[in-house]
This record gives C-alpha cells, sequence and structure tokens, in this order.
C-alpha cells in the first residue's frame, strides 16, 4: 500500500481523461468493485455505474454480490444503508464525503429524541407510536426506529409499512418528509384533520396536548428541496398550453401537486409508468431534473417535461463528479481506500432490524 493519492491532483482532469481512466480503472478491480448509480445522478457518472436505481434496490444488489468494493455514487445515507446491508468484508465508499440529503438533515437523532421525551408528556410513546422513518434519512435514524419497536419505509412500500405502523400502536410518528407521509395517509382515507405537522424547531412541535391525542398520524416538518420547488401554477400553466398531457408525481412533491396529478408514485414507478405510455403521450413530470432529462431522451416517441420553470437538481447529488470517482477507484487500485463509509456496530444492528421489519412487511405483500 502507498499514500493515498491526493484528490487535488484529479480535480482539473478533462471529462474524456477522466472517462479513459475510469474504465482502466474498473478493469484493474474487476470483480472486487461495484459501482451503484442513483437516478438523480449527472450523466457523467451515471454512464460509468455497474447498475443503477434506487438507493435500497442498489444496496441490496451490492449486498448480495461478489464485490469487495461498493462505490456508492449517490449521498450519505445511502452509502450507510449500504454498508448496514453489506458483508463485513465489503467496504462502503462515498465519492464526496459532502453528498448529503437536504431532507436527511432535517431530522436528526438528538431533535427525534427530544421529540420522543416531549410526547412522553403527554401519553406513552413507545406504547401508542410507532416510529416510522423514510429511508432517506441517517442511520442512527433508522437505529432509533429499531430500538423503539419502528420500522423504516421506501416511497414505494410506505402504505404497507404505515399499515403496520397502526398494526403495533395506535399513532406513528413519520420522519422526515412530511410530505410523503401525508399524501401515504391521505391515500389511504386518514383525514387531514388526524394529521399533525411536529414542527421540531418548536417546544412540543408546536403543538397542543389535545392536538397530540386526537392525531393519528405526526408529519415531521421536513421536506425534500428538489420536490418543494414544484407549484399548482405549473401545472395550471403547462395545462392551458397542453390540456391533454398527464401530470405524474413523485410522492415527495406537496399534497396540493400530488391531488392534482394523475399519477403519484416512487422514482421507479414514474420511470416504469412514462416507458410503457403510448406513443405521443405528454407528460409533465414532478421529480429530479436529471432523471426527468434522461426519460426524455430515452422516450423519443413520447414529450416528457420537468415541472418547474426554474432548473431543480438535487444539488447534493450532484456534488460528485468523474474526478471524484476516477480518484476513488484509482486509490484503490493502489491499495488504498479513501472515503469509506462505516456505521458503528450497535447502532448498525438496530439499524438493520428496522430495515429487516421492512422486508417482512414486504415479503408478506408477496
Amino acid at each position: 500500500m502507498t499514500a493515498a493519492l491526493p484528490v487535488q491532483q484529479f480535480n482539473e482532469l478533462d471529462e474524456k481523461t477522466c472517462n479513459e481512466r475510469i474504465l482502466a480503472a474498473k478493469a484493474a478491480l474487476g470483480d472486487k468493485l461495484v459501482i451503484l448509480g442513483h437516478h438523480y445522478q449527472r450523466d457523467e457518472v451515471y454512464r460509468h455505474a455497474d447498475v443503477v436505481g434506487d438507493s435500497l434496490k442498489l444496496s441490496q444488489y451490492a449486498a448480495n454480490s461478489k464485490a469487495e468494493y461498493i462505490v456508492f455514487c449517490g449521498v450519505h445515507f445511502m452509502a450507510e444503508v449500504a454498508d448496514v446491508l453489506s458483508r463485513p468484508d465489503q467496504i462502503a465508499i462515498l465519492p464526496d464525503l459532502a453528498a448529503g440529503c437536504s431532507m436527511a438533515d432535517m431530522a436528526n437523532l438528538a431533535q427525534v429524541e427530544r421529540a420522543w421525551r416531549e410526547l412522553a408528556t403527554v401519553l406513552d410513546p413507545d406504547e401508542t407510536i410507532t416510529p416510522i422513518t423514510y429511508i432517506n434519512s441517517a442511520a442512527d435514524l433508522k437505529a432509533f426506529c429499531g430500538r423503539h419497536g419502528g420500522i423504516v419505509c421506501t416511497s414505494t412500500n410506505a402504505k404497507h409499512v404505515i399499515d403496520w405502523g397502526f398494526r403495533q400502536r395506535e399513532k406513528v410518528l413519520f420522519f422526515p418528509d412530511e410530505h410523503l407521509g401525508r399524501n401515504t395517509a391521505d391515500r389511504m382515507g386518514i383525514p387531514l384533520d388526524q394529521m399533525a405537522v411536529w414542527d421540531y424547531n418548536q417546544p412540543m412541535g408546536g403543538l397542543t396536548p389535545d392536538e397530540i391525542r386526537k392525531a393519528k398520524v405526526l408529519l415531521w416538518k421536513g421536506f425534500c428541496s428538489v420536490h418543494q420547488m414544484f407549484k399548482p401554477k405549473h401545472i395550471d400553466a403547462f395545462l392551458g398550453k397542453y390540456p391533454d398531457a398527464k401530470i405524474i408525481a413523485h410522492p415527495e412533491s406537496s399534497y396540493e401537486i400530488c391531488q392534482r396529478a394523475d399519477e403519484v408514485g416512487s422514482t421507479e414507478y414514474i420511470i416504469n409508468t412514462v416507458n410503457a405510455s403510448p406513443a405521443g403521450t405528454r407528460w409533465l413530470v414532478a421529480t429530479e431534473l436529471n432523471l426527468v432529462n434522461r426519460l426524455n431522451e430515452q422516450n423519443l416517441d413520447k414529450n416528457v417535461h420537468f415541472m418547474s420553470p426554474m432548473i431543480c437538481m438535487c444539488s447534493t447529488m450532484f456534488r460528485i463528479n468523474p474526478q471524484q470517482l476516477l480518484w476513488v477507484l484509482e486509490n484503490l487500485v493502489a491499495g488504498n481506500v479513501v472515503n469509506r463509509i462505516t456505521v458503528p456496530a450497535e447502532e448498525a444492528d438496530y439499524a438493520r432490524l428496522a430495515l429487516q421489519r421492512m422486508f417482512d412487511v414486504t415479503v408478506a405483500l408477496d
């Protein structure tokens, strides 16, 4: 092993040089390496992924692969999940440690534990509330759910996970995304007046004891900075021009957007729905820009439009570039591991427990 190659010497490399050297490094590492690419990645990085998809699918794929090195072109929580689910002989790596998630940052362990203590002044949360964290959250929040009888969900299985939560206890605390929680609960028939927003910046979440007792779903006041940008006026303007267009939205979008949409679903659902639609269909899509542009390029017989008139990509996902990917790979060729993501053992055990509960719920549906 030699000293790690400094990232600075890669920063000014042109894209063609990066591509050639990335391919050479991948060939040198062979089956020891798997590169995972999330759908929101920029194309210059996305093209080098061995497998693409959403965060959980990618982590499960990597854990079942022969690879020793899992290079996750995504964000921090995704690499954590890969580490939690992978074998002890596997190493999870994030090319840029600053690649985070604005939504995940809106709920941290100290805030959730304080909320749990405050709720305990009104009721016994361990007897009455099932904590549910979206996969887009830090490993320590997944561990919190594991310790407190809770569970993890994805945008695909959120309804079934919330159903499971109600079978355990009478209420659920859903974090960190308010919109996914509300949109899912609404589609389950839960009235809006039985949903209360927990504002983590206020004492008692800004709620009275009576509001806490009445609420069936407590929604954490968090959101995705990308999906927050979509507004009903964008739909109105588009339909004014193309009245026959179809609207499809990710459930991280606001309640108002999802109510107006013809289709609502996860990233994979959006991809599959647009791909399977008849030629000539025009879609207005409420999700991340790189994904929408890719859908448009892959569906030349259709028209696929991005909902917001403003450029609205996942800026933290965008931090990963070909130069950083090359830096990671050439260090691995030289025998150096850089930017390893490691979840502490006890935290990983509880996070894995919460994830396993989700897997069990999903298997029960098959």
